[in-house]
């Protein structure tokens, strides 16, 4: 099977300042975790007034195909359950 991106939920969490986002291999899913970092430095404005959840979760949303891109080659890799993407993925 290969990986997709079926729901398109994500959160932010705070704990790993990170957006998390859920792909699917089959019945197997697998955990992302986008750096705030590598959003901060997408090129995307992250200015404005909302807070920083708000900030990067459309940081995500204006990135969303170039991301799950990066995640699929990051799985195809290295299969594993869980993968944090950093800015060097985004290289």
């Amino acid at each position: 099977m290969t990986l997709a991106f079926p729901n398109p939920s994500r959160s932010f969490d705070e704990t790993r300042n990170a957006v998390c986002f859920i792909g699917h291999d089959g019945m197997f899913k697998i955990r992302f975790f986008v750096e705030a970092e590598a959003l901060a430095r997408s090129g995307i404005a992250l200015g404005g007034k909302g807070s920083a959840e708000t900030t990067y979760l459309s940081a995500f949303d204006a990135l969303r195909t170039s991301i799950q891109d990066v995640a699929s080659k990051a799985y195809a890799r290295d299969r594993r359950e869980s993968y944090t993407l950093t800015t060097a993925d985004f290289r």
